[in-house]
């Protein structure tokens, strides 16, 4: 059937409840697969009724590469979303041997190391170094990499979890919420040469060793409604400093606001002297984020961009100076302060704790059995 101007009717796309629930896994999936969860976002897109030109838009394509994707859902379901066969030679290497160097990566340590290689895993399967390169790239395979984890072994993970991400997400009214801690032992180093600036082609140069000037500790309170900072330095973080500290808050929050202290669980924080402070400003409740969780105080996060920005590629051969450094980033950043915007729920961040902790479970009785 075709329209006045000649051109074919475009065919309504219906997307069913479990071809939906489908679509939604793909567009989760690793980056080895970004180009199914492209396409099967281009079609859950189409399903809400847009058309081609504002689904390309939206997902920065072409129209043409849309009405492709949609006629191929049409056409063949889910199904026709893959690659198609491409001409060239066929395999030479099979699925079983495929099959094999996967499981020799997953399940066996060579021995006289702690993790495989591409040319050790090679010699063993008879299979060239590139080959075995490419299947662990299809198969998202890095056993050169790892990573740290830590799980919270707090009684009252879940009571605290839904209580700072509920400040984060629904701050209460007439009050302010500030993340504190402190950045202890902050290094004044300098480097034993000049620093080489960057030049056209060339990146800025230094020199590997340091000499050491001293230390600081640097206690910071980050607002989270609007991102500005309160910090000052000490010589140490005892509980005496972060008296002082918490007398320098007070001073500067209004005194008729009420606040809410994010704060760890580091024994400074709860010193007799401490409570008894907080006795005398009963304005103040605390909020203490779960043992190993101190991901959650987003005053971290402010830390992170402390030290990317200001403190490891510095060179300060002085503690004065280092200070200097680290009082000029606050004064630079709150002149245009930006808050970090928390998106995630408690119940998405404890969902993903339990399938973590799940699978920890089933490794470690894997390894008892």
């Amino acid at each position: 059937m075709s329209n006045p101007r000649g051109r074919p009717t475009k065919c309504k796309l219906v997307v069913s409840p479990e071809q939906k629930a489908t679509l939604q896994r793909l567009v989760q999936q690793p980056r080895n697969s970004r180009s199914i969860a492209f396409r099967a976002r281009i079609i859950l897109e189409c399903a809400r009724g847009q058309n081609n030109a504002a689904v390309a838009a939206k997902l920065r394509t072409t129209g043409f590469t849309v009405g492709m994707w949609r006629n191929r859902f049409i056409t063949g379901g889910i199904a026709e979303l893959g690659d198609e066969a491409r001409p060239g030679a066929p395999r030479q290497i099979g699925d079983d041997r495929v099959e094999q160097a996967v499981r020799l990566t997953l399940e066996q340590v060579p021995k006289g190391a702690t993790h495989g290689s591409s040319r050790a895993l090679a010699s063993r399967t008879g299979l060239s170094q590139s080959t075995v390169s490419r299947i662990w790239r299809a198969f998202g395979l890095r056993p050169h990499r790892s990573e740290t984890f830590q799980l919270s072994n707090d009684p009252l993970l879940v009571d605290k979890v839904r209580d700072i991400v509920g400040l984060y997400l629904n701050p209460p009214h007439h009050a302010i919420v500030l993340c504190v801690d402190e950045k202890s032992q902050i290094q004044a180093l300098s480097r034993t040469q000049p620093i080489l600036p960057m030049l056209p082609g060339q990146v800025e140069r230094r020199t590997h060793d340091y000499q050491r000037h001293g230390t600081t500790s640097r206690f910071a309170a980050l607002d989270i409604a609007t991102g500005s900072v309160i910090g000052k330095c000490w010589p140490h973080h005892r509980a005496v400093e972060f008296r002082k500290f918490l007398a320098r808050i007070d001073r500067a929050v209004p005194a008729d606001l009420a606040v809410h202290l994010v704060l760890d669980n580091y024994a400074t924080h709860k010193t007799k002297e401490i409570r008894k402070w907080f006795l005398h400003h009963p304005r103040y409740t605390l909020h203490f984020t779960p043992t190993h969780s101190s991901w959650l105080n987003q005053v971290e996060r402010w830390f992170a961009l402390l030290s990317q920005r200001q403190i490891k590629r510095g060179s300060h051969y002085s503690v004065r100076e280092l200070q200097a450094a680290i009082s000029e980033f606050i004064a630079v950043h709150n002149l245009q302060p930006k808050p970090f915007v928390w998106t995630k729920s408690a119940d998405a961040i404890l969902s993903s704790i339990g399938r973590f902790a799940s699978r920890t479970l089933a490794v470690h009785s894997a390894n008892n059995m």
